[in-house]
């Protein structure tokens, strides 16, 4: 057969009629643009550039650092061969931020470094225990001078605190990052007039310290039911600055609050042995035995109540404990420390935590979505230990939490006022205590008493 013959009857077989012909199309096209005149070099503008689409870093969860010069990552660059070596100057740490889901292998997988990489890392030394147990937050940056070698892994816990692995003959080194933060002060006041979490919200106060102010208080304040409208509060706290640049928040030094025109004053104060606490001016601590409630700042749907109709039987059965409302996942805190004598799943209290305390005080909490402690374990008060859910037989999300004493339910409402404190300053620490916080508390009330002075000015319309 004829040389010609043989080559069409290839082309019908192997490629569709549109193939040809929108191969020929293209065929004529650069013809077309190969006979055209050469243009002057000085004549080709931006708009006439072929520009060649480069993958968002941003897409891999990887982002440039901060403070750098962000060079063309390695594994975005279509030009770049696996051992294509980029340029000196456009060597930069490439960085990924831990996401819940996260695990080591597909990070470095994502990066292009294989298995064998990960394990040469993680069997050089002790420290690298700490890639077994990545949390969200985490930031691990890779130095990456040559596509697919890693030179340096970087991995900070936090910006203050982490790791250097340097790679040399005998497979990685490690060295500690240590870094101490400047610390400056910070004050805010606020008026409560839907609750006392989004008054913190307003005043910009970190999520973290309204929940910590919640929990220094939680021994004599409810802040489901006791709060009112209008009630005042002031804060103290550290803000943490690395470079220049804030990082954070430290420790709530002093606060107070104003319940229905009770004053209530908090103060930190650390003894000799480095263990931390909040105290009133006088020296009596904050903590009480047990909190008023699990939760920070949500509402009582149902309280204890020996006859109460059940919302689904619609019989008279006992309520031996108090529902609290809130959404699917709010963190639900032990009100005393204890051990963890139940978690897991209960009949219609669905999935329970029972923790069990001092003195024959045991404190239930059903309905959960989740856990955050196992059986067996030690808990220490205003400790998150499980998320508010919906299980066993519950008709909405919320906590249902029972108090007993001695085996017997107690309204945990009731009970607590006959409880004891718990230990306070012991009166031979006391000029310690008064040395140590003097300066603190008068810098504090000043602050207040200047701050919510303003604060309760008529406004001048």
């Amino acid at each position: 057969m004829h040389l010609v013959e043989v080559a069409k009857q290839f082309l019908q077989r192997y490629y569709p009629q549109k193939h040809l012909r929108a191969a020929a199309g293209l065929a004529v096209l650069t013809a077309v643009l190969l006979l055209l005149p050469e243009p002057d070099g000085s004549a080709v503008t931006d708009q006439a550039r072929l520009t060649m689409p480069v993958a968002d870093i941003s897409d891999y969860g990887v982002e440039g650092s901060a403070g750098v010069d962000s060079g063309p990552a390695v594994f975005g660059d279509p030009q770049a061969s696996a051992h294509t070596a980029v340029p000196s100057d456009t060597v930069t740490w490439q960085n990924v931020v831990v996401r819940r889901g996260d695990n080591l292998s597909a990070i470095f997988k994502q990066m292009g470094l294989s298995d064998r990489d990960m394990f040469r890392v993680l069997n050089s030394s002790g420290e690298a225990e700490v890639l077994n147990r990545l949390f969200p937050g985490y930031q691990l940056d890779f130095m990456m001078p040559t596509a697919g070698e890693l030179t340096q892994l970087r991995v900070l816990k936090s910006p203050l605190e982490g790791f250097m692995f340097t790679r040399n003959v005998h497979g990685y080194a490690v060295e500690p990052i240590v870094k101490v933060a400047d610390l400056a002060e910070a004050f805010r006041v606020g008026t409560v007039s839907d609750s006392l979490f989004t008054a913190g919200q307003e005043e910009h106060i970190p999520t973290e310290h309204i929940m910590e102010m919640a929990n220094i208080f939680g021994g004599v304040i409810d802040f489901i039911l006791d709060p009112r409208q209008g009630d005042q509060f002031s804060i103290l706290y550290e803000e943490q600055y690395l470079d220049g640049e804030y990082i954070g928040h430290g420790d709530i030094l002093a606060t107070q609050y104003i319940n229905d025109g009770e004053v209530f004053t908090a103060i930190r104060y650390t003894n000799d042995e480095g263990e931390a606490g909040y105290y009133s001016p006088e020296g009596e601590s904050m903590r009480k035995a047990f909190l008023r409630s699990p939760l920070d700042v949500f509402r009582i749907s149902s309280n204890f109540n020996p006859r109460r109709r059940h919302p689904i039987l619609n019989t008279i059965r006992a309520h031996k404990g108090t529902d609290y409302a809130a959404p699917t996942g709010t963190p639900v805190r032990a009100t005393s420390d204890g051990r963890v004598t139940w978690a897991a799943r209960n009949g219609s209290f669905g999935n329970l935590v029972v923790v069990k305390h001092e003195g024959g005080f045991e404190t239930k909490y059903a309905h959960l979505s989740r856990y955050a402690v196992r059986k067996g374990e030690r808990v220490r008060q205003g400790e998150v230990i499980a998320h508010v859910g919906a299980t066993g037989g519950a008709t909405g999300p919320h906590l249902h939490y029972e108090f007993l004493m001695n085996g017997v339910h107690q309204n945990p409402r009731t009970i607590l006022d006959r409880l004891p404190k718990a230990v306070s300053i012991e009166p031979e620490e006391m000029d310690r205590f008064r040395s140590q916080t003097a300066r603190l508390l008068d810098r504090f009330e000043n602050l207040s008493s200047s701050q919510l002075f303003s604060l309760n000015q008529p406004s001048a319309d």
